[in-house]
């Protein structure tokens, strides 16, 4: 690079007669291309050659905060799942941009070897409803099992707001509010059982669908948990 370069902010600020913070808003943006190629660094830097411009739709609009539902693989860390090339092409109208992986909180956690819907948001509602109060949203797990289970061992797992019921004769199905790290484990093991995979399905009223494993999408605008 020159040593005649510039921050891309400053650059944009020159041609464009904004202020810094109108500069950095466009690049963070994504509306600021350098030589063709979409740059979202306000101090990535630019030699005099090269050509930057503006996007035709660009706005100084505050970015949105965004919330992603991921579909964890088991043993995975979610956090590095989210790569842009993991995104899924399901309701992919929402314009991808580096700002959106940045400041994410993870919301409702799975266990390490759990698999399943994991949802991380910039959004401080989404926070404040599955966060602060997250014994107010009922989730929906899988539970495959081996062992045999004790005498009335359903009805022991049955209580309080817990509601479990048999899928199969390997398979549970929990619906429970606010669970804690391995608390799942250790109901199943109080009657006799051993989970060997656990499948997070559903949070609140929003499902996981058809989102492929080690796939994440953004949260719709109509979507509520």
């Amino acid at each position: 690079m020159s040593d005649e370069s510039i921050r891309l902010s400053k650059r944009v600020m020159d041609e464009k007669g904004c202020s810094r913070r109108e500069a950095e808003l466009y690049i963070e943006g994504g509306f600021v291309l350098v030589d063709g190629t979409v740059v979202e660094e306000p101090g990535a830097r630019v030699a005099p050659s090269q050509a930057v411009a503006l996007a035709a739709d660009a706005t100084l609009l505050d970015i949105v905060p965004v919330t992603i539902l991921l579909n964890k693989p088991a043993g995975a860390d979610a956090l590095r799942c989210l790569v842009p090339e993991a995104r899924s092409e399901h309701a992919a109208k929402e314009r991808f941009l580096k700002r959106h992986l940045h400041n994410l909180t993870p919301v409702l956690p799975l266990d390490l070897s759990a698999s399943g819907l994991f949802v991380f948001t910039q959004d401080y509602r989404v926070i404040r409803k599955l966060v602060d109060e997250p014994g107010s949203v009922e989730q929906e797990l899988i539970v495959d099992v081996d062992g045999s289970i004790v005498d009335n061992g359903l009805a022991q797992l049955n209580q309080g707001a817990t509601k479990v019921s048999w899928q199969n004769e390997r398979r549970l199905r929990f619906a429970v509010k606010g669970p804690k790290p391995s608390q799942i484990e250790r109901m199943c093991g109080a009657v006799g059982l051993t989970p060997t995979a656990i499948r997070r399905l559903r949070i609140g009223r929003l499902s996981m669908g058809s989102l492929p494993v080690g796939q994440w999408r953004y949260l719709l605008g109509y979507e509520r948990f």
